[in-house]
């Protein structure tokens, strides 16, 4: 062979061999990515090809799938109660794709996770049709209603735990919205999903999980735990130095009490009628290394929290001076919380001082109902000694018997509360946000949790307060849990 012809058979060869090493390359380092591409339209096509699995409530699904003709999506997802349970699922889309729980658990639903390749392998030799697998939630459908409804035409959430196990029961947030509106690829679709985003209400928000609002006097739990831990306070019943007026650190400014006999009252009194100088008082004297070490156990400042959807993460401010942090341990300041968030100090006040991470996935399911995963209650923390988390009952007990929550009381049933209206805006301008955190007890330990939150509603200003608005719901959702395990 002449030397042009060889140089050219050796040039055609590297690039025979380009050819291969870059068909190697896409076909088996890149085929996952690829697959996954929001542009591949044919992963898009082929997720759509068959029923999605479905979420489970209480052995009964909440979801569902329809034929449709209007696209080359075969499938497209329904709802049952959308807006009722959307905190909860997510929506899943033709044309935008899915959130929550839809998105985190897409594999199991489409069927096309690696832990259903052998069910995916038994349908080929069967002739079955492939079919998604089933996520089976913690959720309390019963519990979940009272909330929905209790809520109402009210703009709030409200988040309920199963405080020995850490099982979320019940997840509302309103106003809602309807998955189902936007769940197909037509022009239909796209203009619903646009109302909704242009909604000055935001509907689509999930206010239970990604919403912070500042606390208001709920908080006044956490630093009563604070207090306690800390051996500021060794006896709820003795009187504090706290006097009257009580000037906030660092200015000459009062603190200004709804209730009179806040004068050196004691820590349980003080909770009872909600005394905002006691509170401020104590928080300065912890300290607020010592109120952010408090609040963190607690799950403050965790960017982390997983249910498996991702909570916003709640703050305590860790740089504030002495007078931010006083007035923050009344829930002030810049302290802000999901309503997640206080279900979980009120679930870890409840179980003894141990809280439980809060989840809402109790089973993953194969097609044909074997279980691929499990959940199981795992320990978070321990923010509070037992002595002092049933110190801590007894006066939130107490303020349920005979103080500002009373609109919470079950027959028959112990039940601990706070109630909390927490201002807001420049000069404290807006409606001002409506508090209520609260357990049940019974014989065998708490078997539920409960945070409400009422952002707005038709009450007039005067009338807005936890004990009036958020109680009565947190009394419905509580019932409920109850009412289930009879």
């Amino acid at each position: 062979m002449n030397k042009p012809l060889r140089r050219i058979a050796i040039f055609c060869g590297l690039l025979v061999l380009a050819l291969m090493i870059r068909d190697n390359w896409i076909q088996y380092v890149r085929a996952d990515e690829l697959n996954a591409h929001e542009y591949n339209r044919r992963v898009q096509i082929e997720r759509y090809a068959y029923e999605r699995g479905n979420i489970i409530v209480d052995g009964k699904p909440v979801t569902g799938s329809v034929a449709t003709t209007s696209s080359d999506f075969k499938y497209k997802r329904t709802y049952v109660d959308g807006p009722m349970w959307a905190p909860v699922t997510g929506f899943a889309s033709q044309a935008f794709d899915a959130n929550q729980i839809e998105k985190l658990e897409d594999g199991i639903l489409t069927g096309n996770d690696d832990r259903l390749f052998f069910d995916r392998t038994m349908a080929m030799f069967t002739g079955e049709k492939k079919k998604g697998g089933d996520v089976v939630t913690t959720l309390n459908g019963k519990a979940q209603e009272a909330a929905f409804e209790g809520l109402g035409d009210n703009k709030g959430a409200v988040a309920a735990i199963d405080p020995q196990t850490g099982k979320i029961l019940a997840l509302a947030s309103t106003p809602s919205y309807d998955p189902s509106v936007f769940a197909g690829n037509s022009d239909k679709d796209s203009d619903n999903r646009q109302k909704l985003l242009n909604d000055k209400n935001k509907p689509m928000v999930n206010r239970a999980l990604r919403e912070t609002y500042p606390p208001g006097s709920t908080f006044k739990v956490l630093t009563a735990a604070a207090a306690l831990e800390h051996g500021v306070v060794t006896d709820i019943n003795a009187a504090t130095d706290t006097p009257e007026p009580y000037f906030i650190p660092l200015s000459r400014k009062p603190m200004v009490n709804q209730h009179g006999g806040c004068e050196k009252a004691s820590l349980n009194r003080a909770l009872e009628v909600s005394c905002n100088s006691v509170f401020a008082n104590l928080g300065d004297k912890v300290g607020r290394d010592k109120m952010v070490e408090t609040a963190e156990k607690f799950g403050f400042n965790n960017p982390e929290i997983d249910t498996p959807v991702r909570a916003a993460s709640s703050v305590y401010d860790k740089n504030m001076d002495k007078g931010g942090n006083a007035l923050s341990s009344i829930g002030q300041f810049n302290t802000a919380t999901t309503p997640l968030q206080m279900a979980m100090v009120t679930a870890a006040i409840a179980n003894d001082g141990k809280l439980m991470k809060p989840y809402m996935i109790d089973q993953l399911r194969a097609p044909n109902l074997d279980i691929i995963q499990s959940f199981e209650p795992e320990e978070m923390s321990r923010p509070l000694s037992q002595e002092n988390a049933q110190l801590v009952q007894q006066m939130m007990e107490n303020v349920v018997e005979k103080g500002t929550g009373t609109k919470a009381q079950i027959s028959d049933v112990t039940v601990g509360g706070k109630t909390g209206t927490a201002q807001h805006g420049v000069g404290n301008k807006k409606r001002p946000y409506a508090w209520f955190i609260s357990y049940a007890k019974t014989d065998s330990g708490s078997p539920v949790a409960v945070a409400v939150v009422v952002e707005d509603s038709n009450a007039s200003r005067d009338e807005i307060s936890g004990g009036g608005l958020a109680a009565p719901i947190a009394k419905k959702v509580m019932q409920a849990v109850l009412d289930s395990k009879e």
